[in-house]
């Protein structure tokens, strides 16, 4: 049975892949900065043999054919840059660039994909159609590598029917699958606001207009925007992440600066959401003797599973690793570019178990002590090519 040479073979390829992933760890780049990464990844589709292009600057499309190449297409997508944070796991693969990590799981994401490429690559006698592999940068910041790969044209010649990507989670214990139809994650969007108004001296508050005070009520008055204006049944969430204003203890600044995400599940919401955000900042910043700038980045849309694909694909996951090991996802407000490609074909973006409780591997994602048991690549590299063949 195919499944069962793609489980020897993902077994027998474990290790060369845990290698690859460690020396991604160990080498990780920011977004839109992946050229060391990139090439790694072109070196790896030669010695292979498969046919690839350079999209986007740093993003990597691999061809591989099968039987009756023309008669269907399917896309497998991994994202493949990292986080400005310090790592603080020590481990022999521990990042070996001051300030940079993979604190997301993008290492594996495509050390994953170039396991299953490695293994449909292997069969391609055995199954139709043409698998296109996707490796894209930037998945971390605005506007998202996907955006602009699929501008450079990654969604043609050939034209996937379906994507498939997987991203791991911590939260869910090694050995199991998660799934979920219709929208899973969020859209999300990026505020800027800075405040500028008369400073002075900290003595004489009387004669300023004080933009720390200012910001401090607008930051409580914003969050009435989703307490008193969102459906309570409808999920969205407004942070302010980032205060900077003023370097000393007896000067009033003239100027502070805020920066936030707001996240929604209805894209009507959403946008009426921005010009209440807009209307509420400019307004009170006025009221209180100052002027706001503000601008609103408009980031990923959410993320779509088709219904119908995830419902098959999560039969495969239960086909390959057994019904006791597959789960409904929860919905989440965290946000992923894959949202790109599923607003433009059918997708499906599934969970990959990477956690272990018992070897105390728990810590979330945009942590510095994320780590997986490496124990997931093994299915990851499996499932990824399992649901292509299929």
């Amino acid at each position: 049975m195919l499944k069962e040479k793609i489980k020897q073979l993902a077994a027998a390829y474990k290790q060369e892949s845990i290698d690859i992933r460690h020396h991604i760890h160990a080498n990780p780049e920011l977004s839109y900065q992946e050229f060391e990464t990139s090439l790694f990844i072109q070196e790896q589709l030669k010695k292979m043999g498969i046919p690839f292009k350079v999209l986007a600057t740093t993003g990597v499309v691999g061809l591989i054919e099968g039987k009756n190449p023309g008669k269907k297409a399917i896309a497998l997508r991994a994202d493949m840059d990292a986080l400005p944070i310090q790592e603080e796991n020590e481990l022999p693969y521990k990042s070996q660039r001051e300030g940079i990590m993979h604190a997301c799981g993008h290492d594996v994401h495509t050390t994953c994909l170039l396991g299953a490429a490695k293994i449909l690559n292997e069969l391609k006698e055995e199954w139709e159609g043409t698998v296109k592999l996707i490796f894209q940068p930037g998945e971390e910041k605005n506007p998202g590598g996907a955006s602009l790969m699929i501008k450079e044209g990654v969604l043609e010649n050939p034209a996937p029917e379906k994507i498939f990507a997987l991203h791991v989670h911590p939260g869910l214990e090694i050995g199991k699958l998660s799934f979920r139809g219709g929208m899973i994650m969020a859209s999300a969007d990026e505020i800027y606001i800075t405040i500028k108004a008369k400073g002075g001296h900290a003595a004489s508050p009387h004669l300023t207009a004080d933009p720390i005070l200012i910001a401090s009520h607008l930051i409580i008055s914003l969050q009435q925007i989703i307490s008193r204006n969102n459906n309570p049944f409808n999920p969205s969430v407004l942070s302010i992440t980032s205060f900077q204003g003023g370097n000393t203890t007896n000067v009033i600044p003239s100027e502070v600066k805020l920066k936030g995400s707001f996240r929604a599940m209805n894209e009507e919401w959403r946008f009426a959401a921005h010009e209440l955000i807009k209307k509420q900042t400019n307004e009170l910043v006025k009221l209180m003797g100052a002027e706001a700038d503000i601008l609103i980045d408009v980031g990923y849309p959410f993320v779509l599973n088709n219904e119908e694909l995830n419902a098959s694909t999560r039969l495969l996951g239960e086909a390959y690793r057994g019904i006791e090991n597959v789960e409904t996802t929860e919905l989440r407000m965290g946000a992923e570019d894959f949202a790109y490609y599923s607003h433009q074909i059918p997708g499906c973006f599934f969970r990959l178990g990477a956690g272990n409780k018992a070897k105390g591997i728990s810590s979330g994602v945009h942590t510095p002590t994320f780590n997986i048991d490496e124990n997931a690549i093994e299915i990851g590299v499996g499932m990824m090519a399992w649901i292509a063949v299929q």
